[in-house]
């Protein structure tokens, strides 16, 4: 019943509530990794409408913990004690292995730690896919480009025949 009334509302109860989709187009992504975020009430009511975007969004290292930076949640609409920094940081939670093992990878080899998408797990938990991704430049992508467009035409043509 509950169930219900959240799919009639368009509220997401789990799966995906953000995602970066140039995130893949801007880098390659060597690894991936789920943290946990920690999040305000009214945060998570806006996530679960979909609002929140990853454009802009990155993640680092500050005094030995993860955080999600520049990522947008807007204020949620539907009370009045929803005051919170839209683009405020946010911690990550991994575990302090975890932790070392992508800091000390983003300090190495110059990767970054790319956040791909937000979504909500089976126990309705805020959840981040982080890749580690080392940048493209500007050939790469004309190459992932036509390696896109000809998989297209593949299976077009696959289409037709069969």
């Amino acid at each position: 019943m509950a169930e219900a009334k959240k799919a009639k509302k368009g509220l997401i109860s789990h799966g995906i509530a953000a995602q970066n989709r140039k995130a893949r187009f801007d880098y390659t992504i060597k690894q991936t990794v789920e943290a946990g975020l920690v999040l305000k009430g009214p945060e998570v009511k806006s996530l679960r409408h979909g609002r929140a975007t990853l454009g802009d969004a990155w993640a680092g290292e500050r005094d030995g913990e993860l955080w999600l930076f520049n990522a947008y949640i807007p204020e949620y609409q539907g009370g009045v004690l929803s005051h919170f920094e839209p683009r405020a940081p946010r911690k990550l939670l991994l575990k302090r292995k975890q932790i070392r093992e992508l800091a000390g990878a983003v300090a190495r080899a110059g990767i970054s730690l790319v956040p791909l998408q937000i979504h909500f797990n089976d126990r309705g938990r805020a959840k981040v896919l982080l890749g580690l991704g080392e940048g493209r430049q500007k050939a790469d992508k004309r190459h992932a480009i036509a390696a896109r467009d000809w998989q297209r035409d593949k299976a077009r043509l696959m289409r037709a025949k069969g």
